[in-house]
């Protein structure tokens, strides 16, 4: 009953946001809670919960398992700096197929606390961008310039983005895809906390992405996210 509950909850978020706060197309997020496997709440359908420590950072890893694929999540963000305002939130998924059949991943949808958050457009660095394509690209941000990529905390060989989000990404039997994005926090109050042991943004992150017909929902409290900036 609990799982039920949790499963409602968490996703009752992304179901109906969309329609209070006005987002377009590419961030309508479409969930049953039937088909949703959220990481921490296990149920009887044998997923599986865990958190692996990364070797290199330490810095914790979620990992949901369910017959036979792996889902794992690491999530990030970075303050704003002189060429954007507010804070970047930046999360990397990585999947592991193991079993004999090709796997369609989706791009799902993130929220932070209520509030749904459509990805970013992402230009090649180096690329400028003329007025018109800024009024149709709003928020563009070029991937050099972005410090959770160009120090390695994500990775963009494969990228969910303002103009990708409808894109099918395939993983082969026996093999791995790593899959990240990257939005701006859309809350306007103040959504960083510092103290003595550093910063964090507040409240918390609600995101998924679709393997085949599964939602791999992923929450992070605020404080977990990594500081991967400059």
């Amino acid at each position: 009953m609990l799982l039920r509950q949790t499963c409602i909850f968490a996703l009752a978020v992304f179901a109906l946001a969309p329609r209070v706060f006005g987002q377009d197309d590419a961030a309508t997020i479409r969930v049953e809670a039937k088909s949703a496997l959220v990481w921490g709440e296990d149920s009887r359908s044998g997923a599986v919960s865990s958190t692996v420590q990364d070797p290199l950072t330490g810095h914790a890893i979620h990992t949901l398992s369910y017959a036979g694929i792996e889902v794992s999540s690491r999530l990030g963000f970075e303050r704003g700096g002189t060429d954007f305002l507010g804070t970047l939130l930046n999360y990397t998924t990585t999947i592991v197929n193991n079993t004999d059949a090709t796997l369609a991943v989706r791009y799902g949808g993130i929220s932070v606390d209520g509030l749904v958050a459509s990805p970013l457009w992402i230009v090649p660095a180096g690329t400028k961008l003329s007025k018109k394509e800024l009024k149709s690209k709003p928020g563009a941000m070029e991937l050099g310039k972005i410090h959770c990529l160009t120090s390695g905390f994500i990775s963009s060989d494969n990228f969910f983005s303002a103009g990708t989000s409808s894109r099918v990404l395939n993983v082969a039997a026996r093999t791995a895809l790593i899959v990240s994005s990257i939005v701006r926090d859309p809350r306007r109050y103040h959504s960083v906390l510092c103290s003595v042991e550093g910063c964090y943004p507040t409240g918390t992150i609600r995101y998924y992405l679709t393997v085949d017909t599964k939602d791999y929902v992923f929450v992070w409290p605020g404080r977990s996210a990594i500081y991967c900036g400059a």
